[in-house]
């Protein structure tokens, strides 16, 4: 692996694991914290008596606002790509208008 990742030790859930990655040390605790507030969540509101279990119905739960955002976006994109359509119609309009 090579050393200019970093590894970075953060507690999840009430276990500590040790995070490798590319990013910095602020975007990996930002990450882990999101994940054991989800995970906290999920056991708070359904109490739920097994670890795993948390993990996998808060990993759900990501995955769902994951979908969400990506419809969002794409719904945006389309609207974008409209919009542009209808600029260069309206401007080619405009010019053929002006020959």
């Amino acid at each position: 692996m090579s050393s200019d990742k970093n590894v970075l030790k953060v507690r999840i859930y009430g276990a500590e694991y040790h995070i490798r990655g590319d990013a910095d040390a602020k975007y990996i605790e930002t990450i882990a914290e999101y994940v054991d507030e989800k995970m906290r969540e999920v056991n708070q509101n359904l109490r739920v008596d097994s670890s795993l279990k948390v993990a996998i119905l808060a990993a759900v739960n990501i995955a769902h606002e994951l979908f969400e955002e990506r419809v969002g976006k794409d719904k945006k994109n389309k609207e974008i790509e409209d919009k542009i359509k209808k600029l260069n119609l309206t401007i080619d309009q405009k010019l053929s208008d002006q020959e």
